[in-house]
């Protein structure tokens, strides 16, 4: 019998019961003490916690901040802190497993960034790596670098392009002020092979890449081939109507030559071949939109598939949640050294105006602080009551403004006003559904086409928006509130239902995020209606119909969606948005969060806040992502 130590006898009775580690991060630490044994017990710590970071989305082990901030990074109580080995980073530089090209963990060392090596060069801190994380990560770094080496044409008469797509105005612009930055992102882009265009709601980004797109295929000399894409179905479709909308300002000639069918990421990558990962797009400019929800190696597999001498054009928001799966790529590409000159931050937001109660909370929350949250507080007191200050009727009709902002102030989900501000929220949906619901003296009337996308359009109106799943606010309760309280859900499926697709179905061409609508279908027979503007196939010649008809039985992974969480929402926006927060505390809590979930409201938003003091703890809390993208090369 094996003497070498293992993980589990680390953990005592009292620890095992609330350990963190999950049984995927003690397997791989004792999977790799079987092969190679190591005498010192903190070697199979420092493999459990690379692996259990990857888990939470990190794409490392920060080794250096982990004694200060050992909360932060593992998402762990004190307690269980305090049962960890110490001198871990001592500990790292004899890992047994980092050693040579196919080590499954990978050590960058240095010293603390405020600090000088021995050879006297400031660095950052070490940081432990899964071997698959690292390739990411590097494969990242090598690409953009590729490309930024690669000498670069640029047109004669660009200054002069750029004048007819940015005229300027009669009057001068006031000493001191900033430049056009739309234009300036048209500039940098036009220069470089790699551009990352950030910017919170309503800045411009998708009417910048139309401009970008039209300055590029005007200095063409032949068609170019050009890729949309979006992560999720959701973000594709509202990139292929933004950039539909912003091209009608374009002349003909030009809109002819400028696509506006947006696909999946998923999708687009597809044509990379698992036989063959060196093949590549047949491209010449690919434009994705919502980049900061590319995970770390969609990234890699992103720069992989786009040729080094096509142009990949990278919009999003810097501020909103990072990535599902691990990695922060886009927070830390905008911030670091290695993207510093082909990033352009767009800040005027010509959807919320200086009078907005949406934009003034937007810049509230990113920029609160642990001891400055005046502004916050402010706003929160002067938003008024949800529907308190008019009269029913007019409530339920909408004849009357309403705020952009308000507070329900519930302290339950079964309180019945909640039925009264759901109601009034979706009636323009409910009253375009009546008629195909069954009723007592009528049978439900077949929807068309044409009915199903009303139908489909008018449910976006209003969202609820959760932070967690779990718990009196989380999705999976307020879902079923919401079904009784609208008098739905009485049986599996049902006219009305909406679902989110939680799976790629590449045979139904259903992405994760899409969503549709139970309905009864020309032939009054209940199926669901999706979008038809996410298919990748439709083509100008032959137009797509308004919406996809899915027999429920072929749909395997849906969830009811009156309710979703914030992280399902990117990509997405609602004209009213009822954001939850949950009474109790959660790591989940955070500003990205807040921010995330406020900002897909396009005209009105209601905080839904039992606790008001989890919400100023939130928007302190910053989202810790390790990762070495924003690092020096070391």
């Amino acid at each position: 019998m094996s003497t070498t130590p293992t993980l589990s006898p680390l953990l005592q009775s009292s620890w095992a019961q609330t350990a963190p580690l999950t049984g995927l991060d003690k397997s791989l630490a004792n999977l790799l003490q079987s092969k190679q044994p190591s005498d010192d017990p903190r070697h199979l710590w420092l493999a459990a916690l690379a692996s259990h970071q990857w888990g939470r989305g990190h794409a490392c082990l920060d080794l250096a901040a982990l004694p200060s901030e050992a909360g932060a990074l593992l998402g762990w109580s004190d307690e269980q802190i305090a049962l960890l080995p110490t001198d871990l980073r001592d500990a790292a530089a004899t890992l047994p497993w980092t050693q040579g090209e196919a080590s499954p963990l990978v050590l960058v060392q240095g010293a603390d960034k405020q600090q000088e090596n021995q050879h006297g060069h400031s660095a950052y801190g070490d940081r432990l790596y899964l071997r698959r994380a690292w390739a990411a990560e590097q494969g990242i770094r090598q690409r953009i670098s590729q490309r930024l080496a690669l000498p670069f044409d640029v047109p004669a008469d660009l200054q002069q392009r750029l004048n007819a797509l940015f005229p300027s105005t009669d009057t001068p612009p006031p000493t001191g002020a900033e430049p056009d930055l739309q234009r300036l992102a048209c500039e940098v882009a036009t220069q470089n092979r790699i551009t990352l265009i950030t910017g919170g709601p309503g800045t411009g980004k998708t009417t910048t890449v139309v401009k970008l797109l039209a300055l590029l295929v005007g200095t063409a000399q032949r068609d170019l081939h050009i890729h949309l894409a979006a992560p999720t179905g959701k973000a594709a479709a509202r990139l292929t109507e933004s950039i539909r909308n912003a091209l009608t300002k374009m002349p003909a000639e030009l809109q002819a030559r400028i696509p506006t069918q947006a696909q999946t990421l998923h999708r687009l990558l597809q044509t990379n071949s698992r036989a063959n990962p060196a093949h590549q797009l047949a491209t010449d400019v690919v434009v994705v939109d919502e980049a900061s929800m590319i995970d770390l190696e969609m990234m890699a597999r992103l720069l992989q598939a786009v040729p080094p001498t096509a142009r990949l054009i990278l919009l999003g928001d810097k501020d909103q949640l990072a990535s599902v799966e691990a990695g922060a790529v886009m927070s830390q590409l905008c911030t670091g050294a290695l993207l510093r000159a082909q990033t352009v931050t767009l800040t005027h937001s010509h959807r919320f105006g200086a009078q907005s109660g949406i934009g003034q909370w937007a810049q509230a929350v990113n920029h609160a602080t642990a001891n400055n949250t005046p502004a916050l507080k402010a706003l929160w007191k002067a938003a008024p009551e949800w529907l308190a200050s008019l009269p029913l009727q007019q409530r339920l009709d909408g004849d009357m403004p309403e705020p952009d902002v308000t507070r329900l102030q519930l302290t339950s989900a079964s309180d019945p006003k909640l039925a009264v501000g759901l109601r009034h929220g979706w009636r323009h949906w409910l009253a375009l559904l009546d008629a195909h619901r069954p009723h007592k003296t009528r049978p439900a009337a077949p929807c068309r086409d044409e009915q199903a996308l009303k139908l489909l359009n008018a449910f976006t109106e209003f969202c609820v928006l959760c932070a967690v799943r779990e718990g009196p606010l989380g999705v999976m309760q307020l879902n079923a509130h919401i079904e009784r309280a609208l008098g739905l859900g009485d049986s599996a499926w049902y006219a009305g239902r909406p679902v989110m697709v939680t799976r790629n179905d590449y045979a139904l061409n259903l992405m994760n995020g899409d969503i549709g609508l139970c309905l009864p279908d020309a032939n009054g027979v209940l199926r669901v209606a999706f979008p038809a503007s996410a298919d990748p196939s439709a083509t100008a010649q032959t137009p797509p119909s308004p919406v996809r008809w899915v027999m429920p039985s072929r749909l395997e992974s849906v969830e009811t969606v009156f309710a979703m969480t914030v992280h399902k929402s990117q990509g997405s926006e609602f004209r009213h948005v009822l954001l939850a927060l949950p009474a109790q505390d959660s790591p989940v809590l955070t500003r990205e969060l807040i921010y995330t979930g406020l900002t897909r409201a396009r005209e009105r938003l209601t905080l839904w806040v039992p606790n008001v003091g989890l919400l100023w703890n939130a928007c302190a809390r910053r989202v810790m992502r390790s990762g070495g993208l924003d690092h020096p090369d070391l």
